[in-house]
């Protein structure tokens, strides 16, 4: 849910609605008209309704701080869910010491978590009415590690006996984890930047393989990093050596008389990559309709847990 509200706010361009970060006070919404004039009237300090939303009208208002108010109290909704629990099966003495230090780490890994988005809207509030791209690739795979480090304690509770391992498929399936990190954090930069609004042609970007203008910034190394069409170009480029990687573990799995649950593992990570592929062509395509972003961003949530289950099915314990 996290995942897909924090999605809808981003491509809504609701984020930057909330101009203050009260960490329980924050919870409570405008009740009345005269909270909900004074909320519009702190929005109209900041750069986003100055340059970019001077004729919203408060109704349009509402709408985007519907969104990332929802966020944030999901958030706090996560939060809570995480610490009652924890505190009483710690009170209780039914936590081990090795859980008790991962339930600590993905405590803070959470309040990390919201800190950084907080950081993220604050680099929306200073002159240019957008959040730095960087930060915001920072708060989704921050976002995302702490989900997969949640799953894999989840994991070792659920097959707390496993015994068979696959080494091979195991290193393969931990350099996977590293490639589609990074094909997230392009995937954020794309989002940051609006990367997803120019070159909406597949597989050449409008009648070239790669545009000039993916190359044109200078130094040449900050096209890939700052500049729009360059990041598109590497996150449209580096899916298919995703995909390559993961058809390569496909290939060398059929080496293994694989168990129900290995097969199953990859299996799904094999489908799962050709969906979040033809979903991102299709978004590409489509101009980023928000449904569609929507889609894709919980796809890259999908592909990247059916990762994390791989490297945990295939990895030795001892």
């Amino acid at each position: 849910m996290m995942v897909i509200v924090g999605g809808i706010t981003r491509l809504t361009d609701s984020g930057l609605s909330m101009v203050d970060y009260k960490l329980f006070i924050g919870a409570i919404p405008p009740l009345n008209h005269a909270d909900w004039v004074e909320a519009f009237n702190q929005y109209k300090q900041y750069p986003e309704y100055q340059k970019q939303n001077f004729l919203f009208t408060l109704s349009e208002f509402k709408t985007i701080f519907f969104w990332e108010y929802i966020h944030r109290v999901l958030g706090r909704f996560v939060g809570l869910v995480f610490i009652i629990p924890f505190i009483y099966f710690l009170i209780k003495k039914r936590l081990s010491k090795g859980l008790i230090i991962e339930c600590t780490i993905l405590f803070f890994m959470g309040a990390m978590q919201g800190a950084i988005g907080w950081w993220m809207v604050k680099s929306g509030l200073v002159n240019n009415p957008d959040v730095s791209h960087f930060r915001l690739a920072t708060h989704l795979i921050t976002a995302f590690l702490t989900f997969s480090y949640t799953f894999w304690v989840a994991l070792k509770l659920i097959y707390p006996d496993k015994i068979h391992f696959k080494t091979k498929l195991y290193k393969l399936s931990s350099v996977l984890m590293l490639f589609v990190v990074i094909q997230i954090i392009y995937g954020a930069f794309v989002a940051g930047l609006d990367g997803g609004k120019i070159y909406n042609t597949w597989p050449k970007m409008h009648d070239k393989w790669i545009a000039e203008s993916v190359y044109a910034m200078q130094p040449f190394w900050s096209n890939f990093i700052n500049g729009i069409a360059g990041v598109q170009f590497v996150h449209r480029t580096f899916a298919f050596v995703v995909l390559g990687l993961i058809l390569y573990i496909f290939y060398e799995s059929r080496k293994h008389n694989l168990l129900k649950i290995e097969n199953i593992a990859i299996n799904f990570l094999s489908v799962t990559v050709f969906f979040q592929m033809v979903l991102g062509i299709i978004t590409l395509v489509m101009g980023v309709p928000i449904w569609l972003g929507v889609i894709h961003q919980v796809g890259a949530f999908v592909l990247l847990a059916s990762t994390v289950f791989s490297i945990f099915i295939f990895k030795k314990f001892n």
